[in-house]
């Protein structure tokens, strides 16, 4: 067990952040933009900026979530039902997207890092999707929510840096065709948000 958590919890986290982290978005279009511009170390530099935002809205969930609830018992509910609608409309939006659109990358190392930093820590998009996808995999008998929320973040951030960095690297080394398979990535991106949308609507009341 991770610091209480049920494995089997756990590796279902896991299986449903990889493949959300697989599924283009602004995050692995940034990396692969600056692996075409500056090449693998910036691509990889990009994606580790990307999961230091991560990161950052890993922290305020676990910190928000926990005084929201102390405070007002039964907002779980409330977070529960706008995160399965979050996640419904991403599900949405990723079904009809086609591919990844073109980014702006950039060529040094530090920039790639601050840039991929800023793309996820000032987007607020991203801190919706982690309050939803976040508290769904927490039990009360894991211990206090604020670190499991950071436990589950960290892991979320870690795969979705090696990932992420997967994207630049290889942009760096052949270009822009990695974008080719967008269209089915996205697809099962949706299926997954959908999925992940039913159980937190499914779950219990509560936590």
């Amino acid at each position: 067990m991770i610091l209480g958590l049920d494995p089997a919890t756990v590796l279902a986290f896991l299986g449903a952040g990889v493949v959300l982290n697989l599924t283009p978005g602004a995050d692995v279009m940034f990396a692969t933009a600056s692996g075409v511009s500056g090449g693998p170390r910036v691509g990889a530099a990009a994606a580790f900026g990307v999961a230091l935002g991560a990161l950052w809205h890993t922290v305020l969930a676990a910190a928000g979530l926990s005084a929201l609830l102390a405070a007002f018992p039964l907002a779980y509910d409330a977070v529960r039902y706008a995160g399965a609608a979050y996640l419904l409309f991403l599900a949405w939006k990723s079904w009809r997207a086609s591919a990844v659109a073109q980014g702006d990358g950039v060529q040094k190392l530090g920039r790639a890092v601050w840039r991929g930093f800023l793309t996820n820590a000032l987007n607020p998009k991203v801190a919706l999707f982690i309050l939803a996808l976040l508290p769904q995999f927490t039990t009360p008998e894991a211990g206090p929510l604020w670190v499991q929320i950071l436990v589950l973040g960290s892991i979320f951030a870690g795969t979705g840096f090696f990932i992420t960095a997967g994207y630049g690297v290889t942009a760096g080394l052949v270009g822009a065709k990695l974008v080719r398979h967008a269209r089915l990535l996205n697809r099962i991106g949706a299926v997954v948000y959908a999925a992940l949308a039913l159980r937190l609507v499914l779950a219990g009341g509560q936590r």
